[in-house]
């Protein structure tokens, strides 16, 4: 005989009726059990097509003219930045985009450097040479970098066919450039061996020299007028 508790239990249990739901509240049902999983979904793939657009370089501007600057140690950031804003200033919009963009590309080769870290500046420092990405070229030992490539053009006449220039007809020091001597660049904010360094931008500038790649053969770079107008631009009074 049961039990009175297993009665009052089992009382009135009935088997629930299945319940239809139309198609807008089935979506609503999927919304609700779902929503964080396709917020957490949306999330990672806009983090993954930001990084391959980025990789692709889609979305940044396209620079009209790029400097290589090849030293034994790179320069501050905003030292970089404040040059390329200061020459973009004197030169014209190339590619039609409506801004004038002028890239700094640093590549520091220095031997003091990590072996690893001065081999990959130098590999992309030749791929540069090779792509002409660069005609202007800002040099810490432009007497080292024309033995070693043999590419800079003289300043005055038509370059060597063997390219064997000697590296004092082919640079100005950049203290010579009264264009470039005279900007105001501002100052920089380094930190070094735990501590803050700050110094003038002209400061980190004045040793460097100003040359410009020659060219032997058809490729050139992309925009070689333009290139050549920015030359004399910032070599305009100079003297070597």
């Amino acid at each position: 005989m049961a039990s009175e508790y297993l009665k009052w239990k089992y009382r009135d249990v009935r088997p629930e009726k299945q319940t239809s739901m139309t198609p807008r509240e089935r979506r609503r049902n999927w919304w609700d059990y779902h929503k964080w999983h396709v917020a957490a979904g949306a999330v990672g793939l806009f983090v993954l097509v930001r990084i391959v657009l980025t990789m692709l370089g889609v979305g940044k501007a396209e620079p009209d003219y790029q400097i290589a600057y090849v030293g034994a140690y790179a320069l501050p950031q905003s030292t970089a930045e404040a040059v390329e804003q200061a020459v973009a200033a004197m030169a014209e919009d190339c590619n039609g985009d409506g801004q004038v963009v002028v890239s700094l590309r640093q590549y520091a080769t220095g031997s003091e450097l990590q072996p690893e870290a001065a081999m990959a500046a130098i590999t992309a420092l030749v791929a540069d040479i090779s792509e002409c990405e660069s005609y202007i070229f800002l040099l810490e030992d432009p007497e080292d970098f024309q033995r070693d490539f043999q590419l800079l053009a003289p300043l005055r006449g038509a370059p060597a066919p063997d390219g064997t220039d000697p590296w004092e007809d082919c640079c100005l020091s950049w203290s010579a450039c009264p264009a470039l001597a005279g900007l105001d660049l501002g100052t920089y904010e380094e930190l070094a061996v735990d501590q803050t360094v700050t110094g003038r931008h002209q400061d980190l500038l004045a040793g460097l020299y100003l040359a410009r790649r020659g060219f032997w053969a058809e490729k050139n770079v992309a925009y070689p007028e333009a290139s050549a107008q920015l030359w004399a631009a910032l070599t305009q009074g100079a003297g070597a």
